[in-house]
């Protein structure tokens, strides 16, 4: 056996195992075809590696030479090449960290010149160097070269007849892009809609009002090549006048297999306007108001009527309301759809519309055969505004189908009144006062109102610390008289708070074992309630009452809160304990029993300012709750003092450790707890020491097993070597020594 050959497939193995173990760094493996003036964002990843989690990257162009042209990099500022640093510093090339193994190289705007390979690399963290450890990726800048020019052969057509528009697209670049495309159309002041759209993967995509119509070969595209995208209306309608509009977009494959479409240039041209006048199916609509509302809740009907018909034949006719917010004179607003009667009869509501319609508070039908009516059975004030009927005659197909022939719509019509506004007041006076701690808070609202028909009210009583700060719902009453509890969590205090309907429009509020943190301003938030005609609750109108001060003098204890810490530079493994003392100041001799509620926290360095959640908790019965996932324990030694101990310390103990106290005092009088004001003790930091051999542990430790490992599969490679090359060749006997010495002595 040949040497080299048997050691081929071990020296394969290793390679391969170590190729499939190592790093990878990637990039878009397809050619990024930009247009110039554009920004353009390349997108790097690695996986697989060693060492921190958040990994550096460095950008470089690969000049002809094969040389590096220097451009970012997220770790060294001088890494940038002189020849392109104010590019750089204008933040026109520039880079953006999208995670700890990701980045995206950006051009504000690129140039043609920008075009070219680029390299994303990424320093070695890795114990074994394997895998790659960058990646290339071209880039192609391109002109705008995209135009787009219109042809109109005839712009005005008798109804029957065809339309053929024609739109010519030129590029002087075509590698690697892609063209597609839309011919659309615009009605009047109506948004563009899209007829037929082809590309850029050679397919064709009918907009939805022209299915039928292209399945039937009424619609066609006509492709001669050479950039020429015409369409052609056969038998054109009167719904087929309005501007066209023919929009070419140039496209680039992206993704590992190309499978996604992402589009960089995009050009539009008005083909022109196309005039279809019609030739039968004679021409008028008259809508009038039967009932016309005078205030809120009135009924409101509309009579949509066809006049002078003529040439309908077998057709049938269809209608669609609209509604405006604006009035006659009034700038004019977007048209609302209220409903269609299509050619079979059947009624399309719309979206905005369609509960109204459902529940029966409005109403479409058709009296004759001429004749379409809207009906409102209770108008609100958000119906004030202008309405039309559009009525459509449809004639039968070859095919039995229907397609639309003519379409007349309606001069407006205004229903309008002068609306009586809601008005609600809301009056809060004191019942009765809480002038120590554990008294009783009463406070009543009376509530008026005017306008408003059949109200219902519910009621909210919100809580400010100080007069306009931010406020606080404490529990609320709807307007079907259901208590709920809104922002008042207390536990022990759940029943503390009362609010109830006390007359036909007076409601009472009741704190009872008032305590210092509820000292503030309390205050009514009223809102009235009317029903619909499906009797369902709607907001008229909303309003405060005055507020009302909860502020007896506090004659308690005042209390001090510190922190002690036996070491802020402990080791990995070791145990430390902090301290939490709470000491009483200017204590009366009618101070009772005393409870204290403590947490301690940790806010490490990279914490965000949104809030710290507590490490662990001791309430003020002694229960103690963790919330965090480190090795701690928390016991209290005497009255004041609560330990918290971390065990075993470990990197992510380091950072900042405080605890916050809220005191409970027991009043002698009342027999009642009262909760006193929270207390936040001073910052006590906790580092780690780091010793020569921790530091160096873990490094000899990889490099030992490491050897061994290499040893090993040396002493076996060896073994395989001797035993394939050394062994002996069983068609070859080797001459005795004995026979060679008769020789010689003849």
């Amino acid at each position: 056996m040949d040497k080299g050959t048997g050691l081929r497939p071990v020296i394969m193995i290793i390679a391969f195992v170590l190729v499939c173990e190592g790093r990878v760094v990637k990039v878009p493996v397809r050619p990024l075809v930009r247009v110039e003036g554009q920004a353009v964002s390349i997108r790097c990843d690695v996986s697989d590696y060693e060492g921190p989690r958040d990994q550096e990257f460095e950008w470089s162009l690969i000049l002809a030479d094969d040389k590096l042209l220097s451009l970012v990099s997220t770790f060294d500022s001088n890494f940038v090449d002189p020849s392109v640093r104010d590019r750089v510093n204008s933040g026109d090339i520039s880079y953006n960290k999208l995670g700890d193994a990701a980045v995206e190289l950006k051009f504000k705007k690129v140039r043609a010149t920008d075009s070219g390979l680029y390299r994303c690399s990424t320093p070695s963290t890795d114990t074994l160097i394997s895998g790659n450890y960058y990646a290339d990726v071209e880039l192609k800048v391109i002109g705008d070269s995209l135009k787009v020019a219109p042809a109109i052969p005839k712009s005005a057509v008798s109804e029957g007849e065809s339309v053929e528009l024609q739109c010519n697209t030129t590029r002087s670049f075509a590698e690697h892009t892609f063209l597609s495309v839309i011919w659309s159309i615009r009605k009047e002041s109506s948004p563009l809609q899209e007829i037929l759209t082809f590309g850029p993967d050679n397919k064709i995509k009918v907009g939805g009002n022209y299915t039928q119509r292209y399945t039937d070969g009424g619609l066609q595209l006509d492709l001669r090549g050479g950039g020429f995208y015409g369409l052609v209306l056969k038998r054109a309608k009167p719904s087929d006048q309005g501007e066209y509009v023919c929009m070419a977009q140039e496209w680039v494959r992206q993704g590992e297999e190309g499978r996604n479409w992402r589009k960089i240039l995009e050009k539009s041209e008005e083909m022109g306007k196309v005039v279809v006048t019609p030739t039968e199916l004679q021409f008028k609509v008259n809508l009038t108001a039967s009932l016309n509302p005078q205030s809120t809740s009135e009924p409101t009907e509309l009579r949509c009527e066809v006049v002078d018909l003529l040439h309908l034949q077998d057709g049938r006719l269809g209608v669609t309301w609209s509604y405006s917010a604006n009035t006659p004179g009034e700038v004019s607003q977007k048209k609302i759809t209220i409903a269609s009667v299509n050619e079979q009869g059947a009624l399309i509501a719309s979206s905005e519309y369609q509960q109204r319609l459902d529940s029966g508070d409005i109403a479409v039908t058709r009296r004759e055969s001429n004749i379409f009516v809207l009906r409102m059975l209770q108008t609100r004030d958000a119906d004030m505004g202008s309405y039309s009927c559009g009525v459509t005659a449809w004639k039968p197909t070859q095919k039995s189908g229907w397609e639309k022939a003519k379409e007349v719509q309606s001069a407006p019509v205004t229903v309008q009144w002068t609306p009586k506004i809601p008005v609600l007041q809301v009056l809060a006076h004191r019942v009765r006062e809480a002038s120590t701690g554990g008294s009783t808070f009463e406070m009543s609202c009376q509530v008026t109102g005017q306008n408003l028909k059949n109200p219902g009210y519910s009621v909210l009583i919100r809580f400010e610390e100080t007069l306009g700060g931010k406020s606080r719902k404490v529990l609320s009453l709807s307007q079907d008289s259901v208590l709920q509890l809104e922002e008042w969590s207390e536990p022990s205090r759940i029943d503390s708070v009362v609010l109830e309907k006390t007359g036909q429009l007076e409601y009472r509020f009741r704190l009872y074992g008032a305590q210092v943190t509820d000292r503030g301003f309390y205050y009514c938030d009223v809102t009235a309630w009317t029903r619909d005609q499906t009797q369902d609750w709607i907001k008229a109108i909303s309003a405060e009452s005055s507020k009302i001060e909860i502020a007896f003098v506090h004659t308690g204890p005042v209390f001090n809160i510190s922190i002690h810490s036996e070491a802020n530079n402990v080791l990995i493994g070791d145990t430390v304990q902090m301290k939490c003392v709470i000491s009483i100041l200017e204590a009366s001799p009618n101070t009772g029993d005393l409870a204290f509620e403590v947490r301690w926290f940790q806010k490490k360095a990279w914490a965000v300012d949104n809030g710290v959640q507590p490490l662990i908790s001791m309430d003020r019965w002694g229960v103690v709750k963790k919330t965090g996932s480190n090795d701690t324990s928390l016991e209290r030694t005497d009255r004041n003092t609560f330990i918290l101990s971390l065990h075993k310390i470990q990197d992510r103990d380091v950072g900042e450790y405080y605890c916050s106290a809220t005191p409970w005092l027991l009043s002698p009088a009342t027999g009642a707890w009262n909760k006193e004001n929270d207390l936040i003790s001073t910052s006590s930091f906790l580092f780690i020491k780091l010793e020569l051999w921790e530091s160096l542990k873990m490094p000899v430790g990889y490099g030992l097993t490491a050897a061994v490992i290499a040893s090993l599969l040396s002493v076996l490679l060896g073994l395989a070597v001797a035993h394939c090359c050394f062994s002996r060749n069983p068609m070859h006997t080797p001459r005795p020594r004995n026979k060679l010495m008769e020789l010689e002595m003849d």
